[in-house]
């Protein structure tokens, strides 16, 4: 068959979008374990996830320090030897913290999987937190702060999170004074209460053979041993009253803009919806606020919006940087952005491109059988199932201009908006 190379290919709409669907196995330690078993080459993505342990505000940096310094040396191996183990076998290891979770990640060939393994088990069994290291990644930490803190929206996420979420894990804004808190024992003590495998979530992705699992299930079960309850709830959020905050720097080229107000997270059933409203407002580069505050004012090299979806919160938000002299024009312009939405329906033509967007989008995201996996991860750890993407494209494909009319006047008040400036206003 011949392509004609001067007409365009014809347009399909997307009718629905399959997702590859784990195999589930619990070992007897209490780890629970999803495979996804896809495609041909000799690789496997292997996930440790675990929950945070519950917010200490006395000591706020648990969380995060015991992940990062998961691989900084164990009872067996130091920092180095760690390194040099999974490059030797040309493996990726990597530890990412989260609000909610902690991972692991290794990234190995199959048939070197006997020799990475070990590395992995030796990390989430026996960390050491060596104080030489230590003092290294809390020394590195101050400076990366320290820097951090000359950047105008660093500053202003720091104050809006800390607006809406208060005293809690999603409002910490730690300064350099906070890393006094730091000590081993706490960390040794925090390691053991939280690496567990009845707190653990292990997602294993790619060519997963038989012979694959057995190797896993067989070094991550029996010989890893539960030692205590995990307590992984998190403290109530309680939003601070004042909405407004200023910091002012007078030699400021740029102002830095927040806004935004506490909202619904994956698991509410106008989430979709309200994703669909979102985009419309400020989720890609054909937006509205970039139409308007970009492209036509020419305030900003770039501004969106976007929704943040948790365990124990969510919220919305629009963020920008803008010339210190138009910080309160721009701030008109996004009131009047969201009036609109609020006091007119979506035109058609305007709707059904970004119907297109987030449909594309989404299939787009699924290239590999990591995707389907991080996909999955989505649902779980939201306590969501898979009918979830069935809904969420359902409500992309029907949802009405009424009724994003009505979610904006339900989410996007600007009155109730927790606004943060930094620089001049």
């Amino acid at each position: 068959m011949t392509v004609n190379r001067k007409e365009a290919p014809e347009f399909r709409d997307i009718d629905n979008i399959k997702l590859v669907h784990p195999v589930r196995q619990k070992l007897d330690n209490g780890c629970n374990i999803f495979c996804f078993n896809s495609g041909d080459q000799e690789l496997v993505r292997i996930e440790w996830i675990f929950g945070n342990q519950r917010f200490d505000g006395t000591k706020p940096l648990l969380n995060m320090a015991v992940n990062t310094m998961l691989s900084d040396g164990t009872e067996n191996l130091t920092a180095a030897q760690i390194a040099d183990k999974i490059d030797f076998y040309g493996a990726f290891l990597q530890v990412d913290y989260g609000y909610d979770n902690s991972l692991v990640t290794l990234f190995s060939l199959n048939k070197h999987l006997q020799h990475t393994l070990p590395v992995i088990k030796d990390m989430l069994t026996a960390a050491i937190f060596p104080q030489k290291e230590l003092d290294t990644f809390i020394r590195n930490q101050r400076q990366k702060l320290q820097v951090s803190m000359q950047k105008n929206d660093f500053l202003a996420r720091r104050i809006f999170n800390k607006a809406l979420y208060g005293d809690t894990i999603y409002g910490l804004g730690a300064d350099t004074d906070t890393y006094n808190t730091l000590h081993r024992d706490d960390m040794l003590v925090h390691f053991k209460k939280m690496y567990q495998p009845a707190n653990c979530t292990m997602i294993i992705a790619g060519k997963v053979e038989a012979e694959t699992l057995d190797l896993v299930t067989g070094m991550f079960d029996k010989e890893w041993a539960n030692t205590g309850q995990v307590e992984t709830d998190q403290p109530v959020i309680t939003p601070a009253a004042e909405r407004f905050y200023f910091t002012e720097k007078a030699d400021a080229l740029q102002s830095a803009i927040r806004m935004g107000t506490p909202a619904i997270n994956r698991a509410h059933p106008d989430f979709p919806a309200v994703q669909v409203l979102n985009t419309i407002l400020g989720g890609y580069f054909g937006s509205r606020l970039m139409a308007n505050i970009r492209e036509d004012k020419g305030y900003t090299y770039g501004i969106g919006s976007g929704m943040t979806s948790l365990k124990h919160g969510g919220a919305l938000f629009i963020a920008t940087e803008v010339g210190a002299d138009v910080c309160k024009a721009a701030i008109g312009e996004i009131e009047k952005e969201l009036k609109l939405l609020q006091n007119e329906p979506v035109a058609d033509d305007e709707l059904s491109l970004v119907r297109n967007f987030l449909l594309g989008s989404l299939l787009g995201s699924l290239e590999n059988v990591f995707s389907h996996a991080d996909k999955f991860k989505n649902l779980y750890f939201a306590g969501l199932d898979y009918d979830y993407y069935d809904r969420y494209v359902n409500t992309v494909k029907t949802v009405t201009p009424q009724h994003l009319q009505q979610l904006a006047n339900q989410y996007l008040n600007f009155d109730q908006f927790y606004k943060v400036i930094v620089g001049k206003y």
